[in-house]
């Protein structure tokens, strides 16, 4: 006996040892998490509200994934619209981005006709929180997405038509997010500190913010533009900074997918503006290097890929294989370009066509826990954002992807499909944000 569990003892340290080295893969463990997908579509009735539908994620793991059914929908015309009203004096109308806090024990939704930004405890899926983004230009207001920091510490909003770039500081732990209007900058009026300023016909002719991505440390804010450029903020100061400035001939507008991967931020630009209809370019930043004493267009992007011929239209972004591939999607031709994050090379394309649908349009994504699975938002016919030739899908729901090769394939495996039917028999729904919450 002695011997045998010297013998086990020896083949566990070469196990081990094996393991750090990278020899053999680690053992898959598996985790419990679920998928919270966002309807734009008004509530029943109603010209507000929306719906949550959050899936566990076994459910959608099997073979069975296409008779799914939600755990839990969440009618954001209830308790949330309830909240916000008492709150601000107006309904939250249209749902559109949803993301979690490093923590996970929240969500943040933004609403992007309204401007208004809901906090929900993620566990009881109950609102614990609605703020409503200022007017900025023209008395405009929208929050187009409200992304959490990393750091837990605060939420930075892209109010799209005010043109304001606005900081929710937060506190997860008492439940305290207050909206901070000495920390807003004015992207229709700022100057950089090249002393240009922030919106300028030719350079950056529409400031509308699309998209804030921020790093891990919670440092930086890239505010992706609807009319073209880049700015990039210390979202931490008082009003917030700009540390570096990039103009439309170096970053195209109406970018919206953006990640952090292999030592860079990767960012995208997209179709759906008049200026733009047709945009699908990838550009890697530094993570370091920003001062605001450099002149424009410094430090410069990396442009991975670049096409903008025809109808395309890149948005969202998912990071597979431990973050070794970019999955960007176009929602226009319902593909998917995968690109090697370490040699920066496309790899290849990945349709979303099925029996089920022709024309599922690709929007927003996320990775199961395991990494063999990747759950897509699919748009619906009569899409409520975006423009109509690029959003327009055929099977409202969620795509259920099959992640194989280390992350660098898959195929549609399954679509899980979400109906709002209204007394027209006019198909309503139209899904867009989508997360994947670890329990």
């Amino acid at each position: 006996m002695e011997r045998y569990c010297m013998r086990r003892a020896a083949i566990g340290h070469v196990v081990g040892l094996l393991l750090l080295l990278g020899a053999i893969p680690a053992p898959v463990v598996a985790q419990e998490f679920e998928i919270w997908v966002v309807d734009q579509s008004n509530s029943s009735g109603k010209l507000f509200g929306g719906a949550i539908y959050v899936y566990d994620g076994a459910d959608l793991m099997g073979e069975a994934a296409a008779a799914a059914v939600p755990a839990a929908v969440i009618d954001l015309s209830a308790a949330t619209s309830t909240l916000c009203l008492a709150a601000t004096g107006a309904n939250p109308v249209r749902p559109h981005m949803v993301f979690f806090n490093a923590a996970g024990t929240h969500a943040v939704l933004a609403f992007v006709a309204s401007g208004h930004v809901a906090i929900f405890d993620a566990a009881t899926r109950m609102p614990v929180a609605c703020l409503r983004m200022s007017p900025g230009a023209g008395g405009s207001r929208q929050a187009h997405a409200a992304i959490p920091a990393p750091n837990d510490r605060y939420i930075l909003v892209a109010n799209q038509n005010g043109k304001l770039l606005e900081r929710i500081d937060a506190d997860y732990g008492t439940n305290s997010f207050i909206l901070n209007p000495a920390a807003t900058l004015n992207l229709a009026t700022c100057n950089t500190p090249n002393g240009v300023a922030c919106q300028l016909a030719g350079v950056r002719p529409d400031n509308a913010p699309i998209c804030p991505i921020i790093d891990a440390t919670s440092s930086l804010g890239f505010v992706t533009l609807r009319g073209g450029g880049l700015l990039v903020v210390n979202p931490v100061t008082t009003p917030m900074s700009i540390v570096a400035e990039y103009d439309t001939a170096t970053v195209h507008g109406n970018g919206c997918g953006g990640i952090e991967a292999g030592g860079g931020m990767f960012l995208n630009s997209g179709g759906g503006t008049a200026a733009n209809l047709s945009e699908f370019d990838l550009y890697r930043f530094p993570l370091s290097g920003y001062s605001p004493l450099l002149p424009p267009n410094s430090p410069a992007p990396v442009l991975v890929f670049s096409d903008d011929t025809g109808d395309r239209d890149a948005h969202g972004i998912v990071a597979t294989g431990r973050n070794r591939y970019l999955w960007v999607f176009d929602r226009v031709g319902n593909i998917a370009e995968v690109f090697d994050v370490v040699t920066l090379q496309r790899v290849t394309t990945v349709g979303f066509g099925s029996d089920e649908s022709g024309d599922a349009a690709p929007d927003l994504g996320d990775l199961s826990p395991s990494g063999n699975r990747m759950f897509i938002s699919l748009r619906g016919p009569t899409p409520l954002t975006g423009d109509p030739h690029s959003s327009t899908g055929e099977s409202p729901g969620i795509g259920v992807v099959q992640v194989e090769q280390g992350g660098a394939f898959g195929f549609l495996k399954a679509i899980v499909r979400i109906n709002n039917v209204d007394a027209g028999g006019v198909e309503r729904a139209d899904p867009h944000a989508i997360r994947v919450r670890r329990k």
